[in-house]
């Protein structure tokens, strides 16, 4: 691959997340002129105090929330997908998503009304459910590594974190059968996925835990490039293989769970975007792939959030829309995967 391949690349992705915030910043339900949005940024105001507040307390940090939503999940997906050496993993295939659902369950339905009494319905109720994530991602984490020291298999792997899925699954409908009312409604809302959930008090906890992880994520180029070549090169390289691997998956399980938590279970993303990037680059080399990865999965999710608010007939949840972008894409992949090299 050639430098001028990737540089064009990265100029386009970045130039297509400038013009998908911008189309956020203009659709929506309440129609808002291009040049009162700008006097709104800039500080001057519009003179029209609601649409000052949906531009900075809505429209800007969901933006925000998509563009790191869709960098967390993407990068994890590529994480998981290198790790396990499977171009299928990602964190809703593998289970990691499932397992942060059902932390998130277990705050809402079954501690929902005890939790409510203790933190309210601030800042303290938020980190309850953030922290319920993180916990059940990493049970789910937990299980996959000390599964993944004993199957060999890539596949059978795969469908362990399939069979995860399906058990807490299960685990979340007992607990739907045995909540209150208010408790499902709560939950099922938050099932369907949506970038507006993300308030501007929460906001630097939300960036700043993704953002330290992506960090952290570009910090392991060299082992990742070493892990495509088998675990023994990667050992001979002077890699430790078991705490590389423990590493990835502490990043992916941080990224899935706090995306999770904030914005409900989003899938597809995960999956999906590092494929775009390999094909765009034509390469696995993580040290360009890992940018590109990164970019990509915030222009998917821009791109979710403009179809999702730019319905006339309400608002779109999120888990509606990412399979249509999804779907086709896994499809191309499949069909032609002897003219697609991923571990090289």
């Amino acid at each position: 691959m050639t430098y001028r391949r990737y540089a064009v690349t990265i100029v386009a992705l970045t130039m297509l997340l400038l013009l998908l915030a911008l189309a956020c910043l203009v659709f929506g339900s309440v129609e808002i002129p291009v040049d009162k949005i700008v006097d709104i940024l800039s500080g001057k105001g519009s003179g029209n105090r609601a649409w000052d507040i949906i531009i900075l307390q809505s429209r800007v940090p969901m933006i925000a929330t998509a563009a790191l939503a869709g960098a967390a999940l993407s990068i994890s997906g590529l994480l998981l997908q290198t790790t396990f050496n499977n171009p299928l993993a990602g964190p809703s295939i593998l289970g990691v998503s499932s397992g942060a659902g059902l932390g998130v369950a277990i705050v809402i339905l079954a501690l929902g009304g005890s939790l409510g009494g203790m933190l309210g319905e601030g800042v303290g109720s938020h980190m309850a459910i953030l922290v319920g994530a993180l916990l059940g991602a990493g049970v789910v984490l937990v299980v996959l590594i000390a599964f993944s020291a004993i199957v060999r298999s890539n596949t059978m792997l795969l469908i362990i974190g399939i069979l995860v899925s399906y058990l807490t699954s299960s685990v979340v409908q007992l607990l739907n059968s045995v909540a209150t009312e208010e408790g499902v409604h709560n939950y099922v809302s938050w099932g369907f996925g949506n970038f507006s959930g993300v308030s501007v008090a929460q906001m630097p906890v939300y960036a700043g835990i993704i953002l330290l992880a992506l960090i952290a994520s570009a910090l392991m180029v060299k082992p990742l490039n070493a892990m495509l070549l088998g675990t023994r090169y990667a050992r001979n390289l002077g890699i430790n293989v078991a705490m590389t691997r423990n590493i990835l998956l502490l990043i992916t399980g941080t990224l899935t769970a706090v995306v999770t938590a904030y914005c409900g279970p989003i899938g597809f993303i995960g999956l999906v975007v590092p494929h775009i990037a390999r094909m765009s680059l034509g390469t696995s080399n993580h040290s360009r792939l890992v940018p590109a990865t990164i970019l990509a999965g915030a222009d998917i999710a821009l791109l979710c959030a403009v179809a999702s608010v730019s319905s006339p007939h309400g608002i779109i949840p999120i888990n509606a829309i990412t399979p249509i972008i999804g779907v086709p894409i896994i499809l191309y992949i499949i069909l032609n995967r002897r003219r697609i090299q991923y571990f090289n």
